[in-house]
């Protein structure tokens, strides 16, 4: 967390969605300040945290909200989906119903969000591998077809939830790097950015999860 009076160059929001129980509050209890209860409550409503990193050697602080999983909360949390930079899509590898439930949800963030958001496919529970409902082929298989970031996590032991957000963080950070190169009159002798050109990564399913995902730390 930042000091009070500490420069901050960027705030990222990134909003968490997904079904209810899937562990979205605990990824972002782990990576927000490194905890991880064993009772915990459903969220009711939106609750967000801040943590600052550097990227770059800019002061990076993101804003992540963790947006409830319910039914009845929907309405409520589909406002929360502006501004959003980044986004978390966290299914259960041992429900295959909330894996199930991921088109849906992707459907209602892409008609909220900003058309560059930066989408991260998340599998939590990589621990319970012998539960598993879930393959990594068909959730790696979903991500390229839609052209999301995806990683399998454990909350519990904190496997991949600091590359998760470190990922979609860093990719925010490009993007907004490069829109300030083209707003920028001088081009110090290089070639400009091409404006208009989509800064997003064509097909990063397959990169990340290469050395990261299903690794059983």
């Amino acid at each position: 967390m930042a000091g009070a009076g500490e420069k901050v160059d960027y705030v990222f929001k990134v909003v968490l969605i997904g079904d209810s129980a899937v562990g979205k509050s605990q990824i972002l209890a782990r990576f927000a300040r490194n905890e991880f209860s064993l009772d915990s409550k459903a969220t009711i409503g939106v609750e967000f945290q801040t943590r600052t990193l550097v990227i770059d050697h800019r002061s990076v602080k993101a804003q992540i909200w963790d947006t409830a999983g319910q039914e009845r909360y929907r309405a409520v949390t589909s406002a929360y989906y502006r501004g959003a930079l980044g986004a978390l899509l966290v299914y259960d590898i041992t429900r295959r119903q909330s894996f199930d439930h991921i088109p849906r949800w992707l459907d209602e963030l892409r008609a909220h969000a900003d058309k560059n958001i930066v989408i991260m496919l998340v599998g939590n529970k990589s621990d319970l591998e012998e539960q598993r409902a879930v393959s990594t082929e068909d959730a790696k298989e979903f991500a390229e077809k839609e052209n999301l970031f995806f990683l399998e996590t454990s909350a519990l032991q904190a496997t991949n939830v600091e590359s998760a957000f470190q990922t979609v963080l860093t990719e925010i950070f490009k993007i907004h790097s490069k829109k300030n190169m083209v707003s920028e009159p001088k081009s110090n002798g290089s070639a400009p950015a091409m404006p208009g050109k989509k800064v997003l990564v064509p097909g990063p399913a397959q990169e990340i999860p290469k050395s990261k995902c299903c690794s059983s730390m």
